[in-house]
């Protein structure tokens, strides 16, 4: 049976331009090699696939290496919410979002002022993402600095949890806490280990190193049966070639040596793979997407698709000085091209000021971006009766469709609907005072974050969690 949906569909490479740029990334590996920072890795990987190195802790990656890893690796990740529901599948054909990553500020959606962030913005943040539909994952949103600095990881990740029940993308940044993290997660959320909720988020250290604290890391999330996400940072000039060419062959490298080295962990150890590919503005000393960024993560999840593995990509995040026509340059692209890519996790929303700030309100205006990107990405029915031939041969020429059938039966749902801006006519805006639509977006922010209420087990899990971090830090735990 014919499909009578029109689906728009994003592709960078053909197939044999997705076969050189494989090859680049086998020759890198095989040439160049990857520096591996960890005893126990290099161990690992010399034992289970004969992979030695020198002095240098230079590992160069055989072709068969690859190939076994990228079969080991399953194909899907299913994740559930914190009470054991089902809530996403990775590699499922749909593009999933989510909010985060690591901010060092907030940025008030009133006045735009920065200040530290705190306890009190990782429960509202995650509360205001939680009660956005299209965010399915919630990723660490700051770096909470109203604590002690060494139980900060701790802390944060007590409030994500206690805030949401959506799956979480984790990002911790002090190895010695990753494991008590997880051991308080465990104690506070019985699910009995079949139902990840969590998806720890690891990067090497471009170029082509895999550093300790996060093969550490992976190794603890890889042993207590953790999906994981591993993705590379490259900054284009600086830590990868400036062509998009180079940077997609030495990106894709790694992430196989990734791959290659979370398989030698555990053999059908889940992982999705990914890059965040930026350049480096060497006078302004700062990061930043381009154009070309875009064009390079819808490359790798071509790449990935190539090899049937869960894609995270970018979220063209971290651009603007807020929720701004900066910040929404990036946002509709990145979201847009994403979305007809057909497939993918961006779990990076909201962060603004080269990532060193989040905005509630980013949060919130990247969310109507999502909205209509969806509504592209889905396309339109075209069948006999989504053309209405009836109806327009009823109406004749000169006609109006305004009391016409499909009219009154999809008007409601036939078009796109802004949540915060009203399709108002030049004089009912004047009528209104002439709104400033940034302040409508900064009212309707303020109003959700006021709305957004926590999980009724909150306090429950801020007081045992409280518990057992006192434990920790005495030294009992």
């Amino acid at each position: 049976m014919p499909d009578d949906k029109v689906r728009p569909h994003l592709s960078v490479l053909n197939r044999n331009q997705v076969e050189q740029v494989h090859r680049y990334a086998l020759q890198i590996l095989k040439t160049t090699g990857v520096r591996v920072d960890s005893s126990l890795v290099l161990q690992q990987l010399d034992s289970r696939l004969g992979l030695t190195s020198g002095e240098d802790h230079i590992v160069r990656f055989t072709d068969e290496a690859v190939a076994w890893a990228l079969k080991a690796a399953p194909p899907s990740i299913q994740l559930y919410n914190r009470r054991g529901s089902p809530a996403l599948r990775l590699n499922d054909g749909r593009m999933h979002f989510g909010v985060g990553v690591t901010a060092l500020y907030y940025q008030d959606p009133q006045t735009d002022k920065l200040s530290a962030f705190s306890r009190k913005n990782m429960a509202s943040m995650a509360r205001l993402a939680t009660s956005l539909p299209h965010y399915e994952v919630i990723s660490t949103l700051g770096i909470v600095q109203d604590v002690p600095q060494h139980l900060s990881d701790l802390y944060g990740s007590l409030e994500l949890l206690a805030n949401t029940t959506k799956p979480l993308v984790l990002l911790v940044s002090d190895e010695a806490s990753f494991p008590h993290i997880l051991d308080m997660y465990a104690s506070l959320c019985d699910d009995g280990g079949d139902k990840p909720f969590v998806m720890p988020y690891f990067n090497p250290v471009s170029p082509l190193v895999m550093n300790s604290g996060t093969l550490e890391k992976m190794h603890v999330a890889i042993e207590r049966g953790l999906p994981i996400i591993f993705s590379n940072y490259g900054m284009a000039g600086a830590s990868t070639p400036i062509t998009a060419a180079g940077s997609l062959a030495l990106l894709l490298a790694e992430l196989l040596a990734g791959l290659v080295i979370s398989q030698a962990m555990h053999a059908g150890a889940p992982i999705a793979l990914g890059m965040l590919p930026v350049y480096f503005d060497m006078k302004e000393m700062m990061n930043f997407y381009d154009p070309q960024s875009i064009l390079v993560n819808l490359a790798c999840a071509d790449m990935l698709e190539y090899y049937g593995l869960p894609h995270c990509g970018t979220s063209g995040s971290g651009t603007g000085w807020g929720a701004d026509l900066i910040a929404a340059d990036t946002y509709w692209m990145n979201s847009l091209t994403y979305s007809l890519r057909g497939g993918g996790l961006a779990p990076f929303i909201g962060d603004t000021l080269g990532s060193k700030a989040i905005s509630p309100k980013t949060l919130v205006y990247v969310h109507e971006i999502i909205d209509q990107t969806l509504r592209v990405s889905e396309g339109f029915q075209l069948d006999d009766e989504s053309v209405v031939l009836a109806e327009i041969d009823k109406i004749k020429p000169g006609g109006s469709f305004l009391g016409a059938p499909s009219t009154r039966q999809r008007y409601k749902t036939g078009y796109y609907t802004s949540q915060i801006f009203p399709h108002w006519s030049m004089e009912k805006w004047q009528a209104a005072g002439e709104p400033n639509a940034d302040m409508m977006l900064a009212d309707y922010t303020t109003d959700l974050l006021a709305q957004a209420s926590a999980p009724e087990d909150q306090a429950d899990l801020l007081s045992r969690g409280e518990a057992l971090i006192a434990r920790f830090q005495s030294g009992s735990l």
